[in-house]
Order: structure tokens, then C-alpha cells, then sequence
């Protein structure tokens, strides 16, 4: 089955311009035209986009997508180097979402910190709010 490129970036959330950038960088190749000249993209190629927008998405470069696209079209000889590069993405990924959840482990004690004290600030306008280690005066 074909797809046009309205359905691509429709149901891919994928714009117009970063389909044709891909195909004009070679990461996305072999794009069909219709009868009409328009493009037209089979299943392969689908699966392959969302494997794309799942790598860019996860902060993989387009230069390394291209690069193990090209290890990928060389076939089974380049099957470790293909899966070192996505154990190494994974990594990546994984120390970017300890960070943010350290992040936003501090976050969730910063508003605790607020709900602790709301009740307060509310009865006494002059109470001293304690929160990111400085005293906060009233300044009415």
C-alpha cells in the first residue's frame, strides 16, 4: 500500500519540510512519485520514518541516523555495529531521564514546600515564606 504525503504528516506528526529534507539528506531514500508527480511513501518506509522521529525525538543526531542508515543498507556484516549504536543511544537517553527526574524530584519538594506553608501565608501576611534556602519578607 502507498501513502501520500498529507498522510504522512498527518498520522506521523511530521512536517511536509522534514520529509523532504530527509530524502534530499538520504536518510529517507527511494521516495516513489504518483502519477501526478507527487510523492508517495510504501510501508517500509513508513516503518522507517517513525523509527526516525523515534531516534531524533530521543536526541539522536541526523548525521547518526544517516550513519546507521547506511550500516543498516550494508546488511547483516554491520548487525553489531548497528546494535552497539542503538545500545549506546539507549545510555544517552536513559542518564537524560535520570537528570530529569532528579530535576523534577527537586521540583516536586520545591511546591511541597508551598503547600506546607500556604496555609500560612494566607492567615499572616508578614510570615517569613521559607523556600530555595532564602527567607522571603513581605514587602506590602
Amino acid at each position: 500500500m502507498l501513502y501520500s504525503m498529507k498522510y504522512v504528516v498527518e498520522n506521523l506528526n511530521i512536517s511536509a519540510k522534514s520529509l523532504r529534507f530527509y530524502e534530499e539528506q538520504g536518510i529517507l531514500p527511494n521516495i516513489s512519485r504518483d502519477e501526478k508527480g507527487h510523492r508517495v511513501y510504501n510501508e517500509q518506509q513508513i516503518d522507517w520514518l517513525s523509527f526516525i522521529r523515534c531516534l531524533k525525538e530521543t536526541g539522536m543526531s541526523l548525521s547518526k541516523i544517516k550513519e546507521y542508515k547506511e550500516l543498516y543498507e550494508l546488511g547483516n556484516p554491520t548487525f553489531l555495529q548497528r546494535e552497539e549504536m542503538l545500545i549506546q543511544h539507549k545510555l544517552e537517553v536513559q542518564k537524560k531521564i535520570d537528570e530529569s527526574l532528579k530535576h523534577l524530584e527537586e521540583i516536586n519538594y520545591k511546591i511541597a514546600m508551598y503547600e506546607l506553608q500556604k496555609e500560612e501565608v494566607r492567615k499572616n501576611p508578614d510570615y517569613n515564606f521559607k523556600c530555595h534556602g532564602l527567607e522571603i519578607k513581605n514587602v506590602n
